[in-house]
């Protein structure tokens, strides 16, 4: 079955880096990032995985708890954590799911029901796990970037999107393209122009549809 937005995510109990986690739990009341891959020691995920050390003050910054997934065990999984940090220069102060059995990657529909893991296998065998799942803590799905094996994700973007949903929790606005914190934002359409008046104190009616304000404060 897919995982669309606003479904609720999988909850499971699995081997990590760092231990047994149960899913849920681990998320408790925090927003949660998980990012897959589909094999340890593979080059672009390799800086993928430095990228997101490096941004450990950012996430703990924005109340965000991030994770990840590789279909290989717990031991391979700690031996190259040595070259993700050596890397990137940075610490992964972060679990990595050992998702041999590929339940994780199953119950996100990042690969199909029939799916295993081959003798001799190469991260071909489980290409689609190349997923970013961005949750909240009501434990739903807010947005989901699925890549390919030869682009490396853009966890700047990560963040930028990150900021946009926790902002239109808050303020139950929109965001427009490319938005980043600071610059204008979208007035729903559900939104009267007196109450926008009320909220925002002034706008701008780019269209009887779109109009734009500053967040107040």
């Amino acid at each position: 079955m897919s995982l669309r937005i606003n479904d609720t995510v999988p909850d499971f109990t699995a081997q990590t880096s760092d231990g047994e986690i149960s899913f849920h739990d681990w998320i408790g009341d925090s927003w949660a990032i998980l990012f897959s891959h589909p094999k340890d020691f593979t080059p672009v995920c390799t800086t993928e995985f430095g990228a997101v050390a490096q941004l450990a003050d950012e996430w703990r910054k924005r109340g965000t708890k991030v994770i990840g997934v590789s279909v290989d065990g717990v031991d391979d999984h700690k031996k190259w954590i040595g070259d993700i940090e050596t890397f990137a220069g940075a610490d992964v102060g972060f679990p990595i799911i050992a998702d041999t059995d590929l339940t994780v990657s199953k119950a996100f529909d990042m690969l199909p029901a029939e799916a295993y893991l081959p003798d001799g296998r190469t991260p071909a065998d489980s290409a689609t796990v190349r997923s970013v799942f961005i949750i909240g803590p009501d434990k739903k799905v807010k947005l989901s970037m699925t890549y390919p094996m030869t682009v490396g994700r853009n966890f700047a973007e990560v963040l930028r999107a990150l900021d946009a949903l926790q902002t239109t929790v808050t303020h139950s606005i929109a965001t427009p393209a490319n938005w980043e914190i600071g610059q204008d934002v979208v007035i729903p359409a559900t939104v009267s122009n007196d109450d926008a008046t009320a909220k925002f104190g002034s706008f701008t009616t780019h269209f009887p549809y779109l109009r734009t304000a500053k967040l107040p404060g």
